[in-house]
């Protein structure tokens, strides 16, 4: 290998390209190319254009909706591996099937770790991913997880804000370690949200664990889907007496009518990452880049270099 090749190659899958672009640049080298070849009845095939053989392969792509993404990663990291790449990792921003980690009720799949199974069986070496729906996914896997978390990102952002009397919210009792995380950190106070539902992306009721009367309150979710916990927990918070209500939200999903719900809500910003491309713009929602965060630590990995010092918390 000539010295004026680069390190290591970048790839993405087509609905990721808008990310993978960033992070390439941020990390110095230019984007991979790939070309997709199409069937008349759907199938693809992607196909390396340049040479792999003996490199670190990095594959950038969020799993989220359609399920065309995943089997679009699929194929990218089997061609890799038959294409002699040393090392593949799948770089997973969003991890899609994440929310089914367990049977919760009879005769259900646990999605999560079939995606795992299906990541290992392609041939990936490695996974890189962020705040995943529950931490344990990690054990699903039996290939090396860099496991990033967004409050990298966040905490700095949320610092310049400069805001007193500041709470960190839970809106729900599953997300109470991730709260409290944060509130240790920003040395605040912590409220959880319990909520009931009749099914999913229904809320019945919601109660507020805590007092946020003359608070500025930060919401702090791994995703926002259709903005309905949301939007209901900022504005019982309002109804509490809260000075103002903003969220973090590290996905956006934001299905259906996510975006007039946050519109109509009393959210004064929804603070989000770029794991997921946004279906179009709103006044109140805020996108921090995760590029930099992926590009350092993809570096670092590729070094054999320690990537604890990227961990906040």
């Amino acid at each position: 290998m000539s010295h004026l090749e680069p390190e290591a190659k970048i790839f993405a899958c087509s609905q990721s390209v808008y990310l993978a672009d960033k992070i390439a640049e941020q990390y110095g080298i230019p984007l991979g190319k790939i070309t997709m070849s199409k069937y008349s009845d759907g199938e693809f095939q992607p196909s390396y254009e340049e040479s792999i053989r003996g490199l670190r392969v990095f594959i950038v792509c969020s799993t989220f909706p359609t399920a065309d993404n995943l089997m679009e990663m699929l194929l990218m990291i089997d061609a890799a591996k038959r294409a002699s790449a040393r090392h593949i990792t799948a770089v997973i921003p969003y991890f899609g099937w994440a929310r089914q980690d367990r049977k919760d009720k009879p005769r259900v799949p646990i999605g999560a770790k079939l995606v795992a199974n299906l990541l290992d069986a392609a041939g990936a070496t490695r996974v890189m991913t962020m705040d995943l729906h529950a931490d344990q996914i990690q054990g699903f896997f039996e290939k090396p997880v860099d496991h990033l978390f967004a409050s990298t990102i966040f905490l700095p952002y949320v610092k310049s804000l400069g805001l007193d009397n500041l709470t960190i919210a839970s809106p729900d009792m599953g997300g109470s370690k991730r709260a409290y995380a944060y509130s240790k950190f920003l040395e605040s106070d912590v409220v959880i949200c319990y909520k009931q539902r009749k099914e999913a992306n229904i809320i019945d009721t919601m109660e507020l664990i805590g007092e946020v009367k003359g608070r500025n309150v930060i919401l702090v979710d791994d995703m926002i889907d259709t903005g309905g916990t949301l939007a209901k927990a900022a504005d019982l918070m309002i109804e509490k007496g809260a000075l103002s209500v903003r969220a973090i939200c590290t996905h956006a999903i934001l299905s259906g009518d996510a975006y007039e719900k946050i519109e109509n809500s009393k959210l004064l910003e929804l603070i989000v990452t770029d794991s997921i491309p946004l279906k179009k713009e709103s006044s109140k929602i805020r996108v921090l880049s995760c590029a930099p965060l992926f590009a350092e630590v993809m570096h670092m990995v590729h070094h054999n270099n320690s990537i604890s010092g990227k961990f906040i918390m």
